[in-house]
């Protein structure tokens, strides 16, 4: 590879993902563009597999069961279409890939719980201006209900 299509691809990685496994309980938020309307959809399932490596090609195969019939959807990770990534749970596998789990029926398809301590999220970073300015004013509400509660 030349050394500018390496530094277009490194810009378009995105910073700070939590690492994501197969056996991990995942939301993934995309934007869906519908004519004029923007709106997220959450998709939330269980990692198959995580393919392509760590690069701006990675990818991970999430799949729930709705209505009795399984869906499966692969997301590219770094694809600006992702707004926001939440691994919900873990669980402990023993494979790289789950795919045994699209034959799997009841007892089978359950997946031993890992401890795990928080709900880590990956969401887009977008600028910080706007939050300073609303602080100040939330500051001010918290005082008049504290004058309100003493009366």
């Amino acid at each position: 590879m030349s050394n500018k299509t390496e530094e277009f691809t490194k810009k378009q990685l995105k910073q700070g993902l939590p690492e994501i496994k197969p056996g991990d309980t995942v939301k993934v938020y995309q934007r869906i563009k519908e004519k004029n309307k923007e709106r997220i959809q959450a998709f939330e399932g269980v990692v198959l597999a995580r393919k392509h490596g760590k690069g701006i090609t990675a990818t991970i195969t999430v799949r729930r069961v709705v209505a009795g019939v399984g869906v499966e959807k692969i997301f590219p990770i770094h694809s600006p279409v992702i707004e926001k990534i939440e691994i919900l749970k873990r669980s402990k596998v023993r494979r790289a890939k789950l795919y045994y789990l699209r034959q799997a029926k009841g007892r089978k398809a359950k997946l031993k719980r890992k401890e795990f301590s928080d709900v880590l999220v990956w969401e887009k970073e977008e600028p910080k201006k706007e939050e300073s300015k609303e602080e100040p004013a939330e500051d001010k509400k918290d005082t008049k209900e504290q004058e309100s509660d003493k009366k």
